[in-house]
């Protein structure tokens, strides 16, 4: 009996370990301590911050999609999350609400339709920014968000996970990366370690 018990705990050991080892390749799970991702993620501390899970699998096979949300290191070196509006290669303007992708006006899909994008920064000057071998990322709450609009577009070497899932609170539980039109995948980044804070930016 006790063989058999002191087996059954090596198991389950083994198993917990393979889990942690899992999670620790594939998964991170970050603090959103910044309103510039607003009402998409939300918090303004790490006492009141959604809890979302980010995956590192995606980026390897495929690069980020246009409106997806990506988490990423900025130049200082604090992990941030913001949405994609511009791909590599791809110039992108923004006068009177309207987006512009290499000249061509391109509509938010529904489901962004209540975010309202401001044309701050490098937009302001009324001429296309070039991507060039980055990702034009902003904030949803763009008023309040540091981001390519005024430290450029984010090199694919930076981007480090594709946030995934809102785990706490409760009542915010839900998918972060739902379907909105994203489009035209780029080649995979090699993705470095999310850390487990994501600042404000």
């Amino acid at each position: 009996m006790l063989r058999s018990a002191l087996r059954w705990g090596h198991h389950a050991l083994a198993g917990v370990g393979l889990l942690f080892m899992v999670y620790h390749a594939a998964f991170q799970l970050s603090v959103i301590m910044s309103p510039s991702m607003a009402p998409t993620l939300q918090g303004t501390c790490a006492a009141d911050g959604d809890r979302v899970l980010t995956e590192r699998i995606t980026y390897r096979l495929r690069g980020p999609r246009r409106r997806e949300l990506v988490a990423f290191s900025n130049r200082e070196g604090v992990q941030v999350m913001k949405r994609v509006m511009a791909l590599p290669g791809e110039t992108i303007e923004l006068r009177d609400g309207q987006f512009y992708i290499n000249g061509g006006p391109v509509d938010l899909p529904p489901e962004l339709q209540d975010r309202e994008y401001m044309a701050y920064g490098n937009l302001r000057r009324g001429r296309p920014v070039e991507c060039q071998d980055g990702y034009f990322v902003m904030g949803d709450d763009s008023k309040d968000s540091q981001d390519s609009r005024f430290e450029g577009p984010v090199p694919p070497d930076r981007i480090t996970g594709r946030p995934w899932l809102i785990v706490w609170p409760p009542e915010r539980i839900s998918a972060v990366n739902p379907s909105t039109g994203a489009e035209q995948p780029q080649p995979s980044p090699h993705s470095p370690v999310l850390a487990d804070a994501v600042g404000r930016r």
